[in-house]
């Protein structure tokens, strides 16, 4: 994890203090075992679905997100200002001094809102950026910061379309799974990891972050039946898929395919609900690994 910044100024703006507050590295999971224990007690109650809806909506994942970004576009999710503060290898300079630049993919890129940051900020990056939602694509390429010289945005599912398509075999230096995963069934997650090694490195770097068994989102699902398809995997209203993930998992899914684990825990962020006056406890696995 990141050295933590400079203590913040105590007359900032709103708008200030929220940048400085992003810029503080997530701390280490500290949710109560007591906390822990209840969330277990309410997932553990829950039951699936009926198998035709499960189905549905695991074959229908693609069509869902593409009707969320053409009803949402660029409206819902804020810049991932934070990256660099998590992964700091965005802001290294390329290994390759013969091109000078450091060769990048972010999978499941959504409508840019971790891409256009980190390259504003790292003039040595070049972006690949993929999502199997043609509507997340097209809204990419609409950005005003998007330029053919520094990235290169194209429609890809994961678990069955080759990367290798449109990015040189062992080319990448680095790649992203910010919150992707998590809209992957359970048994697609293996081909998933196998594309993306494809295109990496020897000595590249994954860089992993995603929703954690017992985070509040979950427990919230679990607490109004008809949300559960298959362990720890659930449906949202929109139809749109998400998976809670164990650190054990997770590092077997990538080591088991030849990765070698850089850092994998569990990290822990309180948000307040002001209009209801409640804390909840957000918890996120993050994760680096390594192509072997």
């Amino acid at each position: 994890m990141a050295e933590q910044p400079p203590a913040p100024a105590t007359d900032l703006s709103p708008m200030e203090a929220r940048r400085l507050k992003l810029l503080q590295p997530l701390q280490l999971s500290i949710i109560s075992p007591e906390k822990l224990e209840h969330a277990q007690q309410i997932i553990e109650k829950d039951k699936a679905i009926k198998p035709f809806w499960v189905n549905k909506y695991k074959n229908e994942a693609a069509k869902n997100w593409d009707r969320f970004y053409k009803r949402n576009e660029t409206r819902f999710y804020k810049d991932r200002h934070w990256i660099e503060r998590e992964f700091t290898i965005y802001k290294q300079q390329p290994t390759d001094t013969k091109s000078g630049t450091l060769n990048c993919l972010e999978v499941g890129c959504g409508v840019g809102n971790f891409i256009f940051p980190v390259l504003e900020r790292n003039p040595h990056l070049f972006m690949y950026a993929c999502d199997f939602a043609p509507q997340a694509i097209e809204l990419v390429k609409q950005h005003e910061s998007y330029k053919s010289g520094r990235c290169s945005a194209f429609v890809c599912d994961l678990t069955k379309d080759p990367l290798t398509d449109t990015i040189p075999v062992g080319s990448l230096d680095v790649v992203s799974s910010i919150f992707v995963f998590s809209a992957i069934p359970v048994e697609k997650l293996e081909a998933a990891v196998r594309n993306i090694k494809e295109v990496m490195k020897p000595g590249g770097m994954l860089c992993f972050r995603d929703y954690a068994l017992y985070d509040a989102a979950q427990v919230k699902f679990s607490s109004n039946p008809g949300h559960m398809l298959d362990t720890n995997l659930y449906v949202r209203q929109d139809g749109t898929l998400s998976l809670f993930f164990s650190t054990e998992q997770i590092r077997d899914l990538f080591e088991k395919e030849g990765f070698t684990t850089a850092e994998c825990e569990y990290v822990h962020r309180e948000t307040i609900n002001r209009a209801m006056d409640i804390c909840i406890d957000r918890r996120f696995l993050q994760a680096k690994f390594i192509k072997q």
